[in-house]
């Protein structure tokens, strides 16, 4: 396959980035799209040039590293696919290929195709994860858990953190990932203690990060990788109404004790 690659070079985030026009030859339709990407980083560091900066760990489409937009879509335009498992058999000899970073208020460039997405590790450090003292580790089948429950949770905790779904939001907001990391523990018994402390501080990190907010345009849910449903933004709002609530009604409590 012959292909013409417009790439987005940036050298750092305070620097003006820019697409540059590169002519890629030869590239095997069976190479996965970051195979193509390596082609050509080998042939631009032959021929003296730099090569271009971009994200990868397993390439088996489970880590999250290899975000970038092609062709104006997150991870490019085969559905429920990352892009380090889209193989270039998706594209036509010939074909123009525009490729750029996640394009986010909270994601600034850092260079080239690579983005700085650590908004989303300090929202799940802000509570998903479960801290309470559990002692030693109980029988497997010692907690019920209904089938339901159990394949919403597997459902939701399928996120692997990519971001596609703040680079494709109109608002950039990360309230798919903030859902998804709340439900995953919030249907399962040993996420329950934590419940509505976990809503509420993850909910204000993800504002604190910049993030813009939800007005369920559901595109979030079209670029998912892993296909989760804005089902969960839906479960959020309403646990957050909940803790609100109880917030509210323990505070006055207080006050009237006082």
């Amino acid at each position: 396959m012959n292909l013409t690659l417009f790439v987005w070079r940036q050298k750092d985030s305070a620097s003006q980035g820019a697409f540059e026009r590169y002519q890629l030859s030869d590239v095997s339709e069976d190479s996965s799209f970051l195979e193509m990407l390596d082609l050509l980083n080998i042939r631009l560091v032959e021929s003296g040039n730099s090569p271009v900066a971009f994200e990868h760990d397993c390439r088996e489409g489970i880590c999250g590293s290899c975000s970038m937009t092609i062709n104006g879509c997150a991870h490019g335009p085969k559905k429920l696919t990352t892009a380090c498992q889209l193989h270039m058999r998706n594209f036509s000899d010939g074909d123009e290929i525009y490729i750029e970073p996640f394009r986010a208020k909270a994601f600034p460039v850092v260079k080239d195709l690579v983005v700085d997405r650590s908004g989303l590790d300090r929202i799940q450090m802000a509570g998903g994860y479960v801290s309470v003292s559990t002692g030693a580790a109980p029988e497997a089948n010692s907690t019920p858990v209904d089938k339901e429950s159990s394949d919403e949770a597997f459902e939701a905790a399928a996120c692997i953190g990519c971001g596609a779904c703040v680079a494709a939001c109109p608002n950039g907001s990360a309230m798919l990932f903030t859902a998804a990391k709340i439900a995953h523990l919030s249907l399962l018994p040993q996420g329950q203690p934590e419940r509505m402390d976990r809503v509420s501080s993850m909910a204000a990190q993800m504002d604190a990060e910049n993030f813009g907010g939800c007005t369920n345009h559901g595109e979030c849910q079209e670029v998912c990788p892993k296909g989760i449903s804005i089902k969960y933004i839906t479960r959020m709002n309403r646990d957050f109404i909940r803790a609100t609530v109880t917030r509210a009604v323990s505070l006055r409590g207080k006050m009237q004790a006082q």
